[in-house]
């Protein structure tokens, strides 16, 4: 019964063939393609607008050198988000549970900003290895533990999506089964464990919003030290 829970996480194949890929093209296929009339519908207008105003609140912070990144930032922040969301409907997979998957997104991107930052500004992007003012004898320390905290900034920003997202979803399903299995036994205590999982569904749907901005947010982090 326990492995049960978690079969929702395992990737799902047809002929063998991995359903990951059609997972990773459905988001684009439901979002509004910008259209060449002067007039446009009420979606594209508000898709524009939620676009442009993440990138510049986004990009404000960061200098002039790392705009070019808005619209990879902006593509992956869409992504995340259409993905969280769709993994809530029922009989759907949520390809971000799966931490090959996020960390397939997370250490390339963040590698790319320690390379720019290392091109661009390497005297700045080594400083950060080693604080002013650090007593010499505590040097070698410091520069050992801002290592490794440099080098475990991929593997938090893969860990944190899988784990908010695979723990709602388990969480979810845990409660949805108690409430069916309470419903011939305990009809009101049925009721209020279903109200809970409504309140709960409600809460995830804003997790799977945050967790995909909190992940660009980070990125935007990386990129304004190094840029």
């Amino acid at each position: 019964m326990m492995a049960s829970f978690f079969d929702q996480f395992m990737s799902p194949s047809l002929m063998g063939i991995p359903l990951m890929g059609l997972a990773f093209v459905l988001p684009w296929i439901l979002l509004p393609s910008p259209a060449s009339r002067w007039m446009t519908n009420r979606l594209l207008t508000l898709q524009g607008w939620f676009l442009s105003r993440f990138s510049s609140q986004m990009m404000m912070p960061i200098n002039p050198g790392g705009h070019k990144w808005a619209l990879l930032l902006a593509s992956l922040m869409i992504f995340l988000i259409t993905l969280n969301m769709l993994g809530l409907l029922p009989y759907t997979f949520t390809p971000t549970t799966q931490l090959s998957l996020n960390m397939g997104l997370a250490v390339p991107l963040w590698l790319a900003t320690v390379l720019i930052g290392m091109q661009n500004q390497p005297t700045a992007a080594l400083g950060h290895l080693l604080p002013e003012g650090t007593p010499v004898p505590l040097i070698p320390v410091l520069i050992i533990i801002e290592t490794i905290s440099l080098f475990i900034r991929p593997l938090a920003l893969g860990v944190r999506l899988t784990a908010n997202l695979t723990a709602g979803h388990l969480l979810m399903q845990l409660i949805a089964t108690a409430a069916f299995v309470l419903l011939p036994m305990m009809p009101t205590v049925a009721i209020i464990t279903f109200i809970v999982l409504l309140l709960l569904t409600i809460l995830e749907v804003a997790v799977a919003m945050i967790q995909a901005y909190v992940f660009v947010l980070l990125m935007s982090l990386y990129l304004q030290e190094n840029v």
